[in-house]
Order: structure tokens, then sequence, then C-alpha cells
């Protein structure tokens, strides 16, 4: 009960901090692609790229917000536009302005 306490307290912080912004903006994947042959074969490996690979995208899942990626050009790595919660619509129009920008 009070870890749900406390995840409401940081959405609510969270919310109050980046009111007033079109989006909040980090890389989809902060690392590169692991090497998949690996992945299969090592379990240590396996979750240390995992939870490197899912870092970002956790903050948008624990804050209950919508996100997008959006492709930069790079192989492998993207720019995550995270809008509000249940804001799929604005975020979609910021998401398009974005992408208009990055071609």
């Amino acid at each position: 009960m009070a870890a749900w306490q406390r995840l409401d307290a940081l959405r609510s912080a969270w919310t109050t901090r980046v009111r007033g912004y079109d989006a909040v903006l980090m890389p989809s994947a902060p690392i590169l692609p692991p090497d998949a042959a690996r992945l299969m074969t090592d379990d240590t490996y396996y979750v240390t790229e995992n939870l490197l690979a899912l870092r970002n995208t956790r903050v948008g899942n624990l804050m209950g917000l919508c996100a997008m990626t959006l492709p930069t050009g790079t192989p492998s790595c993207g720019v995550m536009l995270c809008g509000t919660a249940f804001g799929e619509e604005r975020l979609l129009a910021v998401a398009s302005s974005v992408e208009a920008a990055l071609s």
C-alpha cells in the first residue's frame, strides 16, 4: 500500500513538474542493440541488457504516460516523446511536428 501511495505522489510531482510542456523528450534506447546470440545463452547478460534497454521507457510506464518513438536516422536509435496520461491526441499532433522537423 505504501509503494502505491509513493507512486501516486511521484506521478503527481511529475505532472506538476512537466505541466506547460508539449512533451518530455528522451532517447528511446540508451544503448545500441546487444549481441543477439549472447542474449540467448547468457542469462546475466540478458537481464543486464534488458534492464538497460527498458530503463527510459520505464519512466513512461510508471508515470502512466502516453509515449511514442520516432526514428532519428541513426540505426536502432529514436527519440521518445512522453505526453500526459490520456493525452494521446495531443501527443500525436506534437509528434507530427517533431517528425517534420527531423525529416
